[in-house]
């Protein structure tokens, strides 16, 4: 049986594969139809629509926190110390997904504090887990 933290490590680079594919999938859409040649994309999508920039946007925060938040996982796995990233590792996949989708439908005030707040949440477990894998 898989721990939590392995559960959620896969989950984290599912969520980012998910927003890739769809990125992805709308370009191909855009290029099939005529509607932009393949060579005139920005990595940021900013000769696009709002939404795919936004996409672009939540896409590369995932690619961004990864590294860390994976890290933080893997370091637990390997270690055998998942008891101490089990407990919150779900949260923690559930305010990433959450901070996307915040991303995904708006720029409006609310929604950017919705989105921070998901983030300062990810944040702060990190910072537990942090040290709570030194100290353990």
């Amino acid at each position: 049986m898989h721990h939590m933290s392995f559960n959620v490590l896969i989950g984290l680079c599912a969520w980012t594969l998910c927003l890739l594919i769809l990125m992805e999938g709308m370009r191909a859409r855009l290029v099939i139809t005529g509607k932009i040649a393949g060579n005139t994309f920005r990595p940021d999508n900013t000769n696009l629509s709002p939404f795919m920039q936004r996409l672009a946007r939540a896409h590369a925060n995932c690619v961004e926190s990864l590294p860390v938040f994976g890290a933080l996982l893997l370091a637990a796995i390997v270690t055998g110390r998942t008891a101490l990233t089990d407990p919150l590792a779900l949260w923690l996949l559930v305010a990433r997904i959450v901070q996307s989708c915040f991303h995904l439908a708006s720029l409006s005030n609310g929604a950017v504090n919705a989105r921070f707040a998901a983030f300062a949440f990810q944040v702060a477990i990190a910072v537990y887990w942090t040290y709570a894998l030194f100290t353990a």
